[in-house]
């Protein structure tokens, strides 16, 4: 079973970042056996400025032993919340090793629409995240297609974690086999 973790970073609770984040993330997996845990951060801000906060620490374990985690969050001055930015703040260098991260963001205009790869992508990666696809960018005045982006957005990704699949599938049979290169 899959571990899925999808922190949504907006300071409003239930938004529409994180219900669009989360039906992404529900259609990239369809069928497959999933354990999903939705944080709202929104639902954390006292305990997120707290340190030590075992909450929080809670919270940063499970994202870190996760298989594939979505940080999600609206733009706010060209860059991600500072909600999303504590939380990720609480990691140590290499804290998300081995967690297979979507950056997901909306914003009002496309003006904005490098913010996630721009921004969000090298913290996952300074973080030790896997980071298979480009930032995600939803614009919010098309709420009336956010499905087709949602459809086009997981094949997207599903094309480019079977890409990950093939390559470590013929590393892992050239190196069982002898085969690797020197």
């Amino acid at each position: 079973m899959l571990k899925v973790t999808l922190v949504t970073g907006n300071p409003k609770p239930k938004s529409r970042t994180g219900k669009i984040a989360e039906t992404f993330t529900r259609k990239l997996l369809g069928e497959v056996a999933m354990d999903l845990q939705v944080i709202d951060l929104a639902d954390h801000v006292a305990a997120l400025f707290d340190w030590p906060s075992q909450p929080m620490a809670d919270l940063n374990a499970r994202v870190a032993e996760s298989h594939l985690a979505v940080f999600a969050s609206p733009t706010y001055k060209a860059s991600y919340t500072g909600l999303l930015k504590a939380f990720l703040d609480r990691y140590p260098a290499n804290g998300l090793n081995n967690v297979v991260c979507i950056p997901f963001m909306t914003g009002a205009d496309m003006g904005h629409s490098m913010a996630p790869t721009v921004n969000l992508v090298p913290l996952l990666l300074e973080l030790g995240g896997i980071v298979p696809v480009k930032g995600l960018y939803f614009n919010t005045s098309q709420m009336d297609h956010a499905d087709q982006f949602i459809d086009c957005s997981v094949e997207k990704t599903r094309h480019a974690l079977g890409a990950f699949a093939r390559i470590h599938s013929e590393i892992s049979a050239g190196t069982s086999s002898g085969k690797g290169g020197a």
